[in-house]
């Protein structure tokens, strides 16, 4: 029986160069390795960074069609809406894929990193205070360990952060005093309070009524937000102090629509905004009236108020500018009609045109007339025998 034959040598240095080869080609199969996955991550973020730039400039295009053509389409603002959500993703993205594109090409030295073009980022604003963090200087030289060191001058890197929101109670402390001589008592008064029973503080409040109505959350939202920073508030409990701050600047409002229906020049509108009801979204509406004479070169400073209707009804209108005349710039819609008799009291009212709702029409004329051409060169001409 013959013996088996070793695919191997048996001389040392034999083995030693053989095991040298499998090492280095093991080693060259590893760096082509490291190399088609850094120029896969490097498509990668490619495809990112070219998606994301696609949708920033259909954002661009829409915002600037919007410009040109009026802002007619309060159904265009969702669509922008959509757009910037969108845009926000795939810059999440395309950030995501860059950094994983320049980890993997550091392991290769064939392979260059994708750098993806970015904007240039503003400064920070001049009024955010600044904390001077000094990084310790080294006492000698670390080349030959001199100690006679003279400053030249300093690099600066600037980092934004943010002090997170924190909570605080203020206990008002009223002490009684008992006079030794008549046996009364006496106390200072309760401090002033916004609202009755006054558990809320006014940044509180402030800050309650601007996340609702300024940055559109409602109250479960902070509800939940307040809960995870370990102050649970209910949601009846902040309706509560919605309602009663919102009775508590009534006098506010009044004096603001005082200014604004003084002025001999408004600009009224109204916008559609969804409401919830039974087992469905119905459309109610904004009505608002512009007061702004700075482009007449007046003085006053500008207002707004506003006015909510369940339905476009033009009793609202109307009842709205019961007491008012003057100019009013507003769009064709049939319930200002009444508001432009000439026997109006207590005064007429004197129709001005808004010329972003005109000029849409003009734009919709062209669009008709440029398809009739196109349809028009698109027949054949007859042919005469």
């Amino acid at each position: 029986m013959e013996a088996a034959v070793s695919p191997f040598p048996d001389d040392a240095d034999a083995l030693k160069a053989l095991l040298a080869t499998a090492l280095l080609r093991a080693d060259e199969a590893e760096q082509r390795a490291a190399s088609v996955e850094a120029e896969l991550a490097n498509a990668r973020a490619l495809a990112s960074a070219t998606e994301a730039l696609i949708a920033h400039l259909k954002l661009q295009n829409a915002k600037l069609r919007r410009e040109q053509f009026g802002p007619s389409a309060e159904r265009t603002e969702r669509l922008l809406a959509q757009f910037e959500l969108r845009l926000e993703d795939l810059e999440a993205d395309a950030a995501e894929d860059e950094l994983a594109a320049e980890a993997a090409a550091a392991m290769t030295a064939t392979v260059s990193a994708f750098q993806r073009r970015k904007p240039v980022r503003k400064p920070f604003p001049d009024h955010l205070p600044r904390e001077r963090v000094v990084v310790p200087a080294p006492c000698s030289c670390p080349a030959c360990g001199g100690g006679r060191l003279s400053k030249l001058g300093e690099d600066i890197t600037e980092t934004l952060e943010v002090i997170p929101r924190s909570w605080k109670v203020i206990q008002t402390v009223r002490e009684k005093f008992a006079c030794r001589d008549c046996e009364k008592i006496t106390q200072p008064p309760a401090p002033f309070h916004v609202t009755p029973r006054g558990w809320a503080g006014p940044s509180f409040l402030a800050m309650l009524l601007f996340d609702k109505y300024g940055q559109h959350q409602p109250l479960h939202r902070q509800a939940e937000r307040f809960a995870s920073e370990g102050v649970p508030l209910s949601v009846s409990t902040l309706a509560d102090q919605i309602g009663a701050a919102c009775q508590a600047l009534m006098p506010v409002f009044h004096l603001m629509e005082g200014h604004t229906f003084a002025a001999e020049r408004l600009h009224g509108d109204d916008t559609t905004v969804p409401v919830m009801a039974k087992g469905k979204t119905v459309t109610g509406r904004l009505w608002n009236y512009v007061h702004d004479d700075r482009p007449f070169g007046g003085n006053d400073p500008p207002s707004v108020v506003f006015y909510y209707s369940r339905d476009r009804c033009g009793d609202h209108p109307r009842r709205h500018l019961t007491a008012w005349s003057g100019i009013l710039q507003a769009d064709a819609y049939s319930g200002y009609n009444e508001l432009y008799a000439p026997n109006r009291q207590p005064g007429p009212i004197l129709e001005a045109g808004c010329f972003a709702h005109a000029r849409r029409k003009f734009f919709e004329l062209a669009d008709v007339e440029g398809a009739a051409r196109k349809k028009s060169r698109g027949k054949k001409a007859p042919i005469v025998y």
